[in-house]
């Protein structure tokens, strides 16, 4: 582990704490255009088409078998993901989300979905041709000697292209996709106010966290869509790469003078995708060090500065040919405001063992999103700080293969069932109705608490996708370990920041 690694084995002298720092890199979002109404009605009214001619056959199924409840969720999934490849965009995005976390939608869901981790509607040559060469101010010939016409990558909002530098370098171009700003702000404007409709009425919590995600997209994809802030990210994250001799973990160069507002030009990668087992098996390297690696830098980034990668799905984690972990997406950095990163930071010290901290992590919920929590699940006070213990502590300390989000997240389920009344697995229409409105009536009272779509809310949400994401490589490849696996690490860290702040009692540090 280099640096970090030769810290926490050394010969245990104190560690003077310090405050977490901001060094992070700067980013300035890109304004994303207000969408005419003329706009927003031809989207909609392609999205009902798409949908339809996906899911009328679903329909009809639904329609014969209507006495025997709604259909099982795997019967969605393929129209699902064929309206997402269709659409494009930031419905490519939601799909991206599914295909990574199989703990939380089910193995057969995610492999449905794993084609929206590579794949996107195609961007004809001369469109990127002609992208290039008005963000770079030159043309084509001067800046490249070579560049394939054919995408080795068509992600969901950009394509990537192979090409050689005159200086024979080779090197991999990110074109933002033409357009894309103007289908991104109309599709979130079209989904905002449908899923708020959705969640007032019925209080669910699937539509709750997809409005979340909606949420955080408004957020992050200004920034994803200006080039130069990935730019900045690959050179930071490449410095703390360095500094801390994570010599297993591969961040491509930047070539500035070759990028811009909507082309980056960066270090080619030659590798597979981490999660393609037979290719994997192929190159003939052990991928268990590396997504280890990849983890303790997750927490190095997160517990000193608050900010992380973002989006390390499947489809930006390649083993390279040198026996390395490459990451390449950097577009979206998750930064955590200060008193989330505390919250944070009180978790791993409570997993880590310090008994006191659970009561303090307990207390920033609470305050955060009210009286809801407490009355969702029928507990309150020391009851309530204990089942808050078994969720994380699960999270953070069992062995991947034994334990799963979606596995937490139905514990969660049936608590609130229990403590409600509510038969949580009848499908009957008098049990889903009372379901909806007890579902809407904890929702209202987590809205005036105004802790929903705060930036606790934003933070926390970032940080459990993350989680889903950790958890499809740990099943794959680490399943015997949990994702605090290394303690010595996790201490040695925690030891660096300064805790002795007053404990966590909310957002506003009431």
């Amino acid at each position: 582990m280099g640096a970090a690694r030769d810290a926490a084995d050394g010969d245990g002298a104190a560690v003077e704490p310090r405050p977490p720092t901001e060094d992070v890199p700067q980013i300035y979002p890109r304004r994303l255009p207000e969408p005419s109404a003329a706009a927003l009605a031809r989207r909609g009214a392609t999205i009902s088409k798409v949908v339809g001619v996906h899911f009328a056959p679903v329909a009809l199924r639904q329609l014969r078998t209507i006495r025997q409840g709604a259909l099982p969720g795997a019967q969605l999934a393929r129209p699902l993901r064929k309206s997402f490849e269709d659409l494009g965009g930031t419905f490519m995005k939601f799909g991206q989300i599914i295909a990574s976390s199989p703990g939380m939608f089910g193995d057969d869901v995610a492999d449905e979905f794993r084609a929206c981790l590579d794949t996107g509607p195609p961007v004809s040559f001369p469109e990127v041709r002609a992208r290039v060469e008005e963000d770079l101010g030159r043309s084509f010939k001067s800046a490249f000697a070579a560049f394939e016409p054919e995408p080795i990558g068509t992600a969901s909002i950009a394509v990537v292209h192979r090409a050689r530098l005159h200086d024979g370098r080779v090197v991999a171009v990110k074109v933002l996709r033409p357009g894309i700003e103007d289908v991104v702000a109309t599709d979130l404007d079209l989904m905002q106010p449908l899923l708020e409709i959705l969640v007032r009425l019925t209080g669910d919590q699937l539509a709750g966290s997809t409005l979340q995600v909606l949420d955080g997209f408004r957020v992050q994809i200004g920034e994803e869509m200006d080039l130069r802030n990935e730019a900045r990210s690959l050179v930071h994250f490449r410095r703390l790469q360095n500094e801390f001799d994570l010599t297993r973990i591969a961040v491509p160069e930047p070539y500035p003078e070759f990028s811009g507002r909507n082309v980056l030009t960066m270090e080619f990668f030659d590798g597979v995708p981490i999660d393609d087992l037979a290719q994997v098996a192929k190159l003939g390297f052990d991928p268990t060090p590396l997504v280890q690696e990849v983890m303790r830098a997750f927490f190095l980034t997160t517990v000193r500065w608050g900010a992380f990668l973002g989006d390390v799905h499947a489809g930006n984690m390649m083993l390279l040919r040198d026996g390395r972990i490459g990451v390449i997406d950097w577009g979206i950095v998750g930064r955590l405001d200060p008193l989330t990163h505390r919250f944070f930071l009180s978790i791993l010290s409570a997993a880590m063992g310090n008994e006191e901290a659970w009561t303090e992590v307990t207390g920033y919920i609470t305050h955060t999103y009210g009286p809801a929590i407490g009355e969702a699940v029928g507990l309150t006070g020391p009851d309530l700080t204990a089942f808050v213990r078994t969720i994380f502590e699960s999270a953070l300390t069992r062995p991947f293969g034994e334990v799963s989000l979606a596995g937490l997240m139905q514990t969660i389920q049936l608590q609130v069932a229990k403590a409600q009344g509510i038969e949580a697995h009848t499908r009957s229409v008098r049990a889903i109705l009372h379901r909806l409105r007890s579902q809407r009536r904890l929702r209202r009272m987590a809205d005036e608490s105004g802790g929903l779509m705060s930036e606790f809310d934003r933070g926390t949400f970032l940080l459990a996708k993350q989680l889903m994401y950790f958890e499809r490589y740990g099943r794959l490849f680490v399943s015997e370990l949990p994702i605090l696996n290394d303690r010595a690490f996790i201490g040695q860290l925690l030891a660096g920041v300064d805790l002795s702040a007053p404990p966590l009692t909310g957002p506003e540090g009431a």
